[in-house]
């Protein structure tokens, strides 16, 4: 009888998995992860091109493109008027500015962990899901957050158009009355101008990621330096900072205070609550983890509180310049704008909007709701089919009456989405940074027999913690002993599912898979007793 062990085949068999990954995919110095060829998943009906994941070759966006994208994202209308809202429902300037940063800074921490799997894989939002709620089950997620991103579109594509009407009436005083009487309200040029605002976006996105990253550049410092000439302009004219910055607001304790501030906190959460789910739909391009946290950290907080107050000095020192508009109107800056005489300076003012606006509904509101609806039916919806969807969606939520009440459009819309994605981002995370430790099988992200598939594609786990963490969320619409809980939406929504989804991986834990540096033992046979 031979002395020498003998070899254990359930080692060898775990062995020859390492190497098949360790072939599939190649591992990079700085920790980024790319397949080696696409080959392996083009043949899947979970593949197509824009979704796959990204080469290194083509990780091109540096810190600046970050930057920039979030400062072109920042200078926008909804931004400007954000403080109005607050305002209004009684904060002082400062407590506003003081609840956007808040806000800000709270959701740019999800905005960064969901923004590592993107860099390091490559991969897009949707696909990042799979790896938590399964190749079909990723749906739910996708679908979620791309519905929400229809609705912003909606109100962007509404404001573009706005500003389009704006600028051709300045140029012909008889435009509005041109082609009849209002419809719904408004004049037919609006509803015109509305149509080719939104055309414009469509034909940006059929043209691809490229343009994107170009637009975002070009927009982010245009736009800042124009409302920054604004500014100045409002200030010469008003010969002072005007009363807004002067009014002590209704709240003069802590107590009154925070009644308001915890709706209106959740709320400014909820402005950026979709993008702190698809980053990976721009990280996936970064050169490096590095490049892409610098550039979101300095620019997200500075961009959104720069810009919101930029619209509070401006609008206090229009009520001294314009003392007959409705304070409403003021804060509006299209229809500020459109009280100036000279069609020159209203033509440009008007192109800084169409510019910003065209910066922001792209990169925010089309681009991850394109990659989602591609995931749902990978060989039949391309990326430039789901802008198209979306651009559709957009249009059947009526964005002109979401905007008609700044208060309404604060802590109807924004605090009652939050919950929802507030709850897909408690499992998104709790799955890769402490269930997975950053480690995924890329190659099976795009197989239907793989780590992911879990339950016929389905991760019931996740699902189940997402309806969770969405009812609770939810709860205080029809229960009033639960309203605290819907202001407090996007926080409930995070803690219940990351901690129901933690307790259900453990207390029903998958058969172990892996990533690299792990073995996988879903596809390896285990030896029975007596074998060696």
């Amino acid at each position: 009888m031979s002395n020498q062990p003998m070899s254990n085949p359930q080692t060898i068999v775990q062995t020859n998995k390492v190497e098949v990954l360790a072939k599939e995919v190649i591992n990079h110095p700085d920790g980024r992860v790319e397949l080696a060829s696409q080959s392996l998943i083009s043949d899947s009906p979970l593949y197509n091109h824009d979704l796959a994941p990204v080469a290194l070759s083509e990780r091109k966006w540096t810190t600046y493109n970050y930057a920039a994208l979030w400062m072109g994202m920042s200078a926008n209308i909804p931004t400007y008027m954000l403080a109005s809202g607050l305002i209004a429902s009684g904060m002082n300037w400062w407590q506003a500015l003081f609840t956007i940063l808040l806000g800000n800074m709270i959701v740019l921490i999800p905005i960064l962990l969901n923004s590592h799997p993107g860099t390091k894989y490559g991969i897009p939002f949707p696909v990042f899901a799979r790896a938590s709620y399964g190749t079909y089950g990723s749906n739910l997620p996708a679908i979620m957050r791309a519905l929400a991103a229809c609705g912003w579109f909606g109100i962007q594509a509404w404001i573009g158009g706005q500003a389009l009407y704006t600028l051709v009436t300045a140029v012909m005083p008889g435009f509005p009355t041109m082609l009849g009487a209002p419809i719904d309200g408004h004049a037919p040029s609006e509803w015109i101008c509305f149509a080719a605002f939104w055309g414009l976006n469509i034909f940006v996105i059929y043209n691809g990621m490229d343009l994107v990253r170009k637009v975002a550049g070009f927009a982010a410092p245009f736009v800042f330096g124009m409302t920054g000439l604004l500014v100045y302009w409002a200030i010469t004219n008003a010969h002072g900072l005007g009363n807004i910055l002067h009014d002590a607001g209704k709240f003069h304790t802590v107590a009154e205070f925070m009644p308001i501030f915890v709706p209106s906190l959740t709320a400014m959460i909820g402005f950026w609550a979709t993008l702190s789910l698809n980053m990976p739909d721009f990280t996936r391009f970064g050169e490096s983890q590095r490049g892409q946290m610098i550039g979101q950290v300095v620019a997200l907080p500075s961009a959104m509180t720069v810009y919101s107050l930029m619209g509070v000095v401006i609008t206090s020192a229009a009520v001294v310049i314009y003392p007959h508009m409705k304070m409403s109107e003021l804060w509006d800056p299209i229809k500020l704008i459109g009280q100036f005489k000279d069609p020159v300076i209203v033509a440009i003012a008007m192109f800084t909007v169409v510019v910003a606006t065209l910066s922001v509904n792209i990169a925010a509101n089309v681009v991850s709701p394109a990659n989602d609806f591609a995931n749902a039916f990978p060989r039949w919806i391309s990326f430039k089919r789901g802008g198209l969807i979306t651009g559709i969606l957009g249009l059947f939520l009526q964005p002109w009456k979401l905007l008609a009440d700044p208060s309404g459009y604060i802590f109807t819309w924004l605090l009652g989405y939050s919950g929802g994605l507030g709850s897909i981002a408690g499992v998104l995370i709790a799955d890769y940074w402490v269930i997975n430790q950053k480690d995924l099988v890329l190659p099976d992200l795009y197989r239907t027999k793989g780590a992911y598939t879990f339950n016929n594609g389905w991760n019931w786990r996740a699902v189940t913690a997402t309806l969770l963490g969405c009812g609770i969320a939810w709860g205080g619409v029809v229960i009033p002993a639960l309203k605290p809980l819907f202001e407090y939406g996007w926080f409930v929504g995070f803690i219940v599912s990351f901690v129901s989804y933690y307790i259900l991986m453990k207390l029903v834990p998958l058969t172990p898979t892996v990533g690299y540096g792990q073995l996988a033992t879903s596809e390896i046979p285990v030896a029975v007793d007596g074998e060696n």
